[in-house]
């Protein structure tokens, strides 16, 4: 575990760490091939259960899903994230990011980070609990999205933000939609690696919700790039499908005991 988060560490300022997202087995069986670090993230709340936001998400929901996706990931860090008021306080906190370590075997959790819970990051530390943050739009925080860091005092503020996160003993942090120059300056001034979403190529690594990505889901901003069109794909097979079985086609002979 401690050789995985190393191996991340090391890689700032060598070259940039590939993340993607991952809620299975299958899926992570692929991306153990290329990912430096596969993100359990709370996205699966909209992505696999058409939830509006993530917030109604529970932590058994989390732990079931990071099982899986455990069980396909052997070379990559596989981080958890932590859901929607798991972890108000130090105690609860500590408490349930065990229980997620302990029934997933994953190798850090994730948490989204705002002025008030410094001390849960202070927290997992103490505890020897690898823990990334996460800054800029937070979705289990701020209903309204929008761009982060555009003017000199949200600079300022997420900047102050992010040292004392790594501070705290942080070994990396999420920003997600965050201004060009001030990702670039966030990540000149920290020794950790930061990882952007949404947040140019001035980050260390780069992480998108995988399902996004590859033409899945439906929801495509401008920080997405679609590397392919599955959903086109699958229509394409399942309309073969349709038409086989109807006509008689499938199963044939060799379908068949």
């Amino acid at each position: 575990m401690k050789v995985k988060i190393k191996k991340i560490l090391n890689k700032k300022n060598k070259r940039k760490i590939v993340c993607l997202t991952s809620y299975s087995k299958s899926i992570s069986k692929i991306l153990d091939k290329y990912c430096d670090l596969i993100l359990v993230g709370d996205s699966l709340a909209n992505v696999l259960y058409g939830n509006k936001t993530t917030h109604e998400l529970k932590l058994q929901t989390m732990i079931n899903h990071a099982k899986s996706v455990t069980l396909g990931a052997k070379k990559p860090l596989v981080v958890v994230d932590m859901p929607k008021g798991s972890y108000t306080r130090p105690k609860q906190a500590v408490q349930n990011a065990k229980k997620i370590l302990k029934e997933t075997k994953c190798d850090a959790i994730k948490i989204e980070n705002n002025p008030h819970n410094l001390n849960i990051v202070k927290a997992f530390t103490k505890s020897k609990i690898n823990v990334m943050g996460h800054i800029g739009f937070t979705p289990q925080f701020k209903k309204k999205f929008k761009v982060e860091g555009k003017n000199k005092i949200e600079q300022k503020n997420l900047l102050k933000n992010a040292k004392k996160i790594e501070e705290a003993g942080a070994f990396s942090i999420v920003l997600e939609c965050i201004e060009k120059k001030t990702a670039q300056k966030i990540t000149k001034c920290l020794k950790i690696p930061t990882i952007g979403i949404g947040s140019s190529n001035m980050c260390d690594g780069q992480i998108l919700v995988t399902d996004d990505m590859l033409g899945l889901s439906g929801f495509y901003p401008k920080f997405v790039k679609k590397y392919a069109n599955l959903q086109k794909t699958i229509d394409n097979a399942i309309k073969q499908f349709d038409k086989e079985v109807k006509l008689n086609k499938f199963p044939q002979g060799k379908n068949s005991f």
